[in-house]
């Protein structure tokens, strides 16, 4: 929640360098966390904001705060437009990996079907990066018959009706399918482009041509699809054009070798938990200073800024910096350690 918040307010991360689109529920979750933090930085006689950010997961479960900032009833595709990095970070533990999922919707969006959408798509995730057929992913069994990774959990009943295969409409958009805003709208849009194409390429392009919200609907079949066909069968130009790829892919390397496993040995894990600890602020006080010294700006009503080619390329640089702060790494991992 810190790290979107510097997203929200200062563009942490953007590609733009500034937020410069964000979902309601998003931002009212991401205001209350703030006010939240406002609260503790008064009880506690904190002298700044990132006093706050850096206090340790520890303390604030000790003083039980809570991270949870959605309202009542949200359920919208926020969400699961953001989910992947979840089910690729744990997926050598599968329930786990289903839990967290669910976690991670809950922190903006707490509706029951909000979050187990994303619970039922962290476990797809996690079958397609484990070498699952594309027939097992979208079979209408696919729950029963992975029952063990959602634990005595039920999933909500609009969410199991989506995995019997309320997607598969031969017409799309005649048929009914619409990549709307609500979350179950929208899991059945991106998985009816993954369904109805058989490449990465076309998927996504089904996904656009939905219309409404298409952005989101594309990002949300991106990372099934993504975890599916893997990166050689994304266009070359695509991966190209990309920005601050580098940055992504560095990212995405980092995520897998860290990745906790139950089969990994004592040693491993012991490094496994050293490497973490950079990804935590409260442990490494001096990447707070990556934070702009300007005021956070709305979101809303900014019109965005052109970016040249230049500006972006300088851009892109000052994020594989903030990357090497942050995890306290100078290079990407060998493929050896992989």
């Amino acid at each position: 929640m810190v790290r979107y918040n510097w997203w929200y307010q200062f563009g942490y991360l953007s590609s733009t360098g500034q937020c410069f689109d964000i979902g309601n529920a998003t931002r009212n979750s991401l205001e209350e966390f703030y006010r939240r933090q406002k609260i503790l930085k008064h009880e506690f006689n904190l002298w700044t904001d990132s006093d706050v950010d850096r206090l340790t997961s520890d303390f604030l479960t000790k003083i039980q705060f809570n991270v949870n900032c959605s309202e009542d009833g949200v359920a919208g595709n926020g969400a699961l437009m953001r989910l992947a990095p979840v089910p690729l970070f744990f997926h050598r533990i599968p329930s786990l990996a289903v839990e967290l999922s669910g976690r991670s919707a809950r922190l903006t969006h707490g509706d029951k079907v909000a979050v187990d959408a994303c619970r039922y798509y962290g476990a797809l995730i996690v079958a397609a990066i484990r070498g699952e057929s594309k027939k097992d992913i979208l079979s209408g069994q696919f729950y029963n018959t992975h029952q063990h990774w959602f634990g005595t959990h039920i999933l909500h009943e609009d969410i199991i009706n989506v995995g019997q295969g309320s997607f598969k409409k031969r017409r799309g958009y005649k048929d009914g399918i619409r990549g709307k805003g609500q979350i179950v709208l929208a899991l059945e849009a991106a998985l009816w482009a993954f369904w109805s194409t058989d490449t990465f390429e076309k998927g996504a392009l089904n996904a656009v041509n939905l219309g409404d919200d298409t952005d989101t609907t594309a990002a949300i079949y991106g990372q099934l699809a993504g975890a599916y066909y893997g990166m050689p069968n994304i266009p070359e130009k695509w991966v190209d054009q990309l920005y601050a790829n580098q940055l992504i892919i560095c990212v995405a390397e980092w995520l897998q070798y860290l990745s906790p496993s139950d089969n990994r040995s004592p040693e491993q894990q012991i490094m496994v938990r050293d490497r973490s600890q950079y990804s935590t602020p409260v442990q490494q006080p001096n990447i707070i200073n990556i934070i702009p010294s300007r005021q956070p700006q709305s979101a809303t009503n900014k019109k965005s800024k052109q970016v040249l080619p230049r500006q972006r390329a300088e851009s892109a640089q000052r994020h594989n910096n903030t990357f090497t702060d942050l995890f306290g790494c100078t290079r990407r991992p060998k493929q050896t350690d992989v």
